[in-house]
């Protein structure tokens, strides 16, 4: 039995694909510092518990007050919005300065023979949950003041502690804040680099798309000129007197020209130049691979947008196959069939090959989750499904509809 992976678009809602990168950084670095901070504080319980003989509950509170939002960040990362992850983020950072600034109410000296409380020790969290939240610039300012203010806290707090020893302890915090609050700067930065020239390639291929559409309406009306207006004239120069044949050749030709002037620039294609543009699209990467067509109920209006999306699928689709697909001592078929109905199209890529386990295809591959599934979750009224099994062979479906 085969495995389907399945991506739809039921209009709007979904998170935008220009920023998918963006996205799937800010999740995966969401769930290790939640992970981590509470990996952390677990490792500082103990510590802490030696305290309360004297201090009661209040440095449990204290910890836990902390470490209070990173759970929810952890939680929020798996499936959440994106917006909750930087203002949970943001609410972390936020919650760990303030506990760092509390650290001298809580403990008067630091008993346990520690050469540093807890807060100085996990503040690389409270650095990473800053660069998540907000801008390079505005994290970099918290980090500092971060660094600083536990610095300080944890003199007051660690016995024997001379202003020379605050003073290596805001060094040290400085080079640990910044070096953790890098990583999480440079994955981000990276992350958007990638979205940008993304954003670009559609762009690009958009621009292609439009051209060709206006090299075709340019072709048809070389074509009407040829067919029409000089046959008109070859027949009018050979005639030898008035002709009925020849006035109805000249009034339809006549006709041609005033709706080829007055045509409007092409937006959408009906069924019949939808299929050769996706027959265009196919032949990019394999010129022998045919391209069936099959057309039920009435015409089809396919929006220009939605051509160039499906056409990039199916041209992604045809080239993972031939990249991937092949099996051993033996050649690979393949088959792509287009079906229009009233309103909508759907297009089958289908091949025999070696076949692979959907499930285990990271959300972030390219390919298949970017490139088939992304572009077409992204598309009004678009949806994408991926059926495959190791051994079984693929087959990739893309459908649009104009109802959504």
């Amino acid at each position: 039995m085969t495995t389907a992976v399945q991506e739809r678009t039921p209009g709007t809602g979904d998170s935008d694909l220009s920023l998918a990168a963006t996205d799937q950084i800010l999740r995966r670095l969401g769930m290790v510092i939640g992970v981590g901070a509470m990996i952390v504080m677990m490792l500082e319980l103990p510590a802490v518990l030696v305290q309360q003989e004297n201090l009661s509950v209040w440095p449990e509170v204290h910890l836990v007050g902390a470490y209070l939002l990173f759970a929810p960040l952890a939680a929020v990362s798996v499936g959440g919005p994106v917006t909750a992850i930087r203002r949970i983020a943001a609410g972390a950072a936020m919650c760990y300065s303030v506990a760092t600034v509390l650290t001298p109410l809580v403990y008067s000296v630091v008993s346990i023979g520690s050469f540093a409380s807890w807060p100085y020790r996990g503040l690389a969290l409270g650095a990473m949950a800053a660069g998540l939240a907000w801008s390079a610039r505005i994290a970099i300012g918290c980090t500092a003041v971060l660094a600083v203010a536990t610095s300080v806290s944890n003199g007051l707090v660690v016995p024997d502690s001379s202003a020379w020893d605050v003073v290596g302890d805001i060094t040290r915090a400085l080079g640990v804040g910044a070096l953790f609050l890098w990583c999480v700067i440079y994955a981000r930065t990276a992350a958007d680099r990638v979205d940008r020239e993304k954003t670009e390639q559609r762009t690009r291929a958009a621009t292609v798309a439009a051209t060709a559409a206006r090299e075709r309406e340019g072709a048809r009306f070389a074509a009407l000129i040829h067919d029409g207006v000089l046959s008109t004239l070859l027949e009018a120069s050979r005639a030898t007197g008035s002709s009925a044949v020849l006035r109805d050749q000249a009034a339809r030709t006549l006709d041609q020209l005033e709706q080829a002037r007055g045509a409007p620039e092409i937006d959408h294609l009906d069924a019949a130049a939808a299929v050769e543009f996706l027959r265009a699209a196919v032949r990019e990467v394999d010129t022998g691979l045919e391209v069936r067509a099959a057309r039920r109920g009435a015409d089809l209006s396919l929006p220009m947008e939605a051509a160039q999306a499906l056409g990039a699928a199916l041209s992604e689709a045809v080239r993972n196959s031939l990249r991937h697909a092949g099996a051993a001592g033996r050649e690979v078929r393949r088959t792509v069939s287009v079906a229009i109905a009233t309103g909508g199209i759907r297009v089958v890529l289908t091949d025999d090959g070696a076949g692979f386990d959907p499930a285990r295809i990271p959300v972030d591959r390219m390919g298949i989750a970017g490139s088939i599934l992304g572009r077409m979750r992204a598309l009004a009224g678009g949806a994408a499904f991926v059926e495959s099994a190791p051994g079984a062979g693929t087959v990739v479906t893309l459908v649009w509809g104009s109802d959504g």
